[in-house]
Parts: structure tokens; sequence; C-alpha cells
């Protein structure tokens, strides 16, 4: 299946292939990657579903019943100052 995964910080939308046993950290770290590149850390990221942090990062896609073409959103998990 294939999700849809916004990365606020470029501005992105990237189309990821996905199975029900990926984890969200997993998810998480191929969202940075396709979007920004291996310049972040992925623990300073969140993910949310459905308007919602998921905590639990090892909960598979298939835990959280997420639909094919299902959108999420990985932003940074700290609120960044105004400049």
């Amino acid at each position: 299946m294939t999700v849809r995964v916004w990365v606020p910080d470029v501005w992105d939308v990237i189309d990821l292939p996905s199975r029900p046993d990926m984890t969200v950290a997993e998810l998480k770290a191929a969202a940075l990657s396709g979007a920004i590149g291996g310049r972040v850390d992925p623990g300073s990221y969140e993910v949310k579903f459905r308007g919602a942090a998921v905590r639990n990062e090892a909960r598979t896609l298939g835990e959280l019943a997420v639909p094919p073409g299902a959108p999420l959103v990985v932003l940074p998990a700290r609120r960044r100052p105004v400049r």
C-alpha cells in the first residue's frame, strides 16, 4: 500500500510505499530521507495520524489501522522560535 506523508519543513508531500508491518519509526525515517535527505535527526520529529501524535513509534501501521492512501504528517517535535 502507499501512504501520503506531508513534511511541512520542506512543504513537500511524499507518497511512500508501505506495508502493514512497517513501524511508524521506519515510516518517519523514510519520509525524512525522501524529503530532506540524511541531514536531520529523526528523533527530533514526530508523526501525527488523524490529528494525534503517535507517541509509540514502535507500533505498526497495521496496529494503527492506517488505510492505503492515508495522510500522515511528520513535523518537528518541538516548536522553533520565529526569526
